[in-house]
């Protein structure tokens, strides 16, 4: 079952955390006020206040100096020229859902310079939530609810939507109106913990390589049923859709570095480029949107939803890297994982219970895990092992490639935010506690008894070991896994209630 937009949730205490929360933001307040009033007057009153930013900070507590203000000014100027020759009419500025579903405000581009620091957005479009009353849903009164947020561009990421007529795109990032981050914002927690593993000396090398398939236009779609008549792939007469879709990706910065078709009907694979940083997170949700536009002008429906009968994957391929991103620290030779390897792989499966939430977050999706077990089980033992696409974590070696991750764990319908946040946590505090495979396989103190290195099968066993786990719940803040639990439990409350597959379908096309 899916959170609808129309959707809210009444949910304690978060009036009292969000006025906490807004009384943390004087610094990104004075950082919106100045953007605000440079953008205002003009060009030449940028540069006039970039000696009040220079003693700001970014998220990530680094001070933004005039350095990097002079170097914003330069990317407004350079991003005008660019609408200008390329006729641009539209911008929209997207950010991400809990899901993983790109949420936007589009305006006209000639107000494009009055609106980089920020433009408005109900709070209640982002923090999606329910009560169930009577089988209905209604708004909550809350302020904080209902006041605005303010999404913020990372002017780094504009691009314009080779598929999309005049339009550009930008991805945000959501603040409180006083300057503060929004808590449950997926891509903000993805910086944070990317910032985290910067400052104990590391970079993370990643890409995502996704499942989803390709259908016809519904032939019936009711309470009961969904048919679909499949579309064939990688015909005579798709070869348009395909390439439109691998060009157009490009341009809007996915790197697309190979697709094929796989083994269900409609179902086709990609996998994009390896990126540093936030990029592959950036890609991942770029692409989950564009696949959509791209289909439909083709009369198709992409869906990464995990259908009944086959799985659609959502696989992070990943390597640590020294922060200088000179030298792959996994790379060992094969057979073997660098110790700094074999510590980040215990990490990830001393986690893996709390991991499995975040990356398979549906009760659907989560069939998948059972269907690699024999026989009636609570959980599966998470693995890890060399060139073994049937474990958790999956370890390649092709030569002069270097050695990489494969974090198998992930659906399609996961926030690629999350995920490689979670990967990080993860990772990261197996590299400081130096954590071994044998200690991956002990017991978590825990009500649940759930022993570290087993996956849950059932969702709200999963949610029990996100809570449970204080290395991931600090990670991604206590706020964000309360908002998450609430919302999950909810799901698995009324899964009956809806037809599941339905409320996905029409929410994630």
């Amino acid at each position: 079952m899916c959170v609808q937009s129309q959707h809210c949730w009444n949910w304690q205490h978060r009036c009292t955390s969000d006025r906490e929360n807004q009384a943390k933001s004087s610094r990104g307040g004075c950082y919106f006020n100045a953007l605000r009033r440079s953008t205002l007057l003009g060009p030449m009153s940028l540069r006039r206040v970039s000696f009040e930013l220079c003693t700001q900070r970014d998220s990530s507590g680094k001070k933004l100096g005039s350095d990097h203000f002079l170097h914003f000014a330069s990317e407004i100027e350079h991003i005008e020229e660019q609408m200008a020759r390329d006729n641009v009419h539209f911008i929209r500025f997207e950010t991400t859902d809990i899901h993983g579903v790109s949420r936007s405000k589009s305006i006209p581009s000639r107000f494009f310079r009055v609106s980089i620091y920020g433009v408005a957005m109900p709070k209640g479009y982002l923090e999606l939530t329910l009560i169930p009353r009577d089988h209905e849903t209604c708004h909550v009164s809350a302020s904080s609810f209902n006041c605005d947020i303010i999404l913020r561009p990372d002017l780094s990421t504009f691009r314009i939507l080779p598929w999309m007529e005049q339009t550009a795109r930008v991805i945000c990032d959501p603040f409180m109106v006083m300057g503060n981050p929004l808590l449950t914002s997926p891509r903000q927690i993805a910086k944070q913990q990317l910032n985290q593993l910067w400052e104990n000396g590391f970079a993370l090398y990643s890409a995502f390589t996704y499942e989803f398939c390709v259908y016809g236009i519904a032939e019936i779609v009711n309470s009961k049923t969904i048919s679909f008549p499949a579309a064939t792939l990688l015909s005579n007469h798709d070869q348009s859709f395909i390439q439109e879709l691998m060009d157009g990706m490009y341009h809007a910065g996915a790197n697309i570095e190979s697709f094929s078709s796989s083994a269900g009907p409609g179902q086709m694979e990609i996998s994009f480029h390896p990126e540093f940083g936030l990029g592959a997170a950036d890609s991942a949700f770029t692409f989950r949107t564009g696949i959509k536009e791209v289909a439909k002008k083709y009369n198709y429906i992409a869906s990464f939803f995990t259908e009944n009968g086959f799985y659609n994957s959502g696989i992070l391929t990943h390597s640590l890297w020294d922060s200088s991103r000179q030298h792959n620290l996994f790379v060992a030779g094969a057979p073997d994982l660098t110790e700094i390897g074999k510590n980040w792989l215990a990490g990830l499966l001393t986690h893996s219970a709390a991991l499995s939430c975040l990356m398979a977050p549906t009760v659907t999706c989560r069939k998948w895990y059972g269907g690699c077990s024999k026989g009636s089980k609570e959980a599966v033992v998470a693995k890890g092992a060399w060139n073994d696409n049937s474990c958790a974590f999956n370890i390649q070696n092709h030569g002069d490639k270097g050695t990489w991750i494969e974090n198998q764990l992930g659906s399609a319908t996961a926030n690629p935010y999350l995920v490689l946040s979670a990967t990080i946590a993860a990772g990261l505090d197996g590299v400081k506690r130096k954590l071994t495979f044998q200690e991956a396989s002990g017991k978590i103190q825990s009500s649940t008894l759930t022993k570290a290195g087993m996956i849950p099968l059932k969702l709200e066993d999963a949610l029990v070991a996100l809570q449970e786990d204080e290395c991931i719940r600090d990670a991604l803040g206590d706020y964000f896994v309360q908002y998450f639990v609430n919302i999950k439990q909810y799901e698995v409350e009324t899964e009956e209630l809806d037809v599941e597959r339905n409320k996905f379908l029409e929410y994630f096309i």
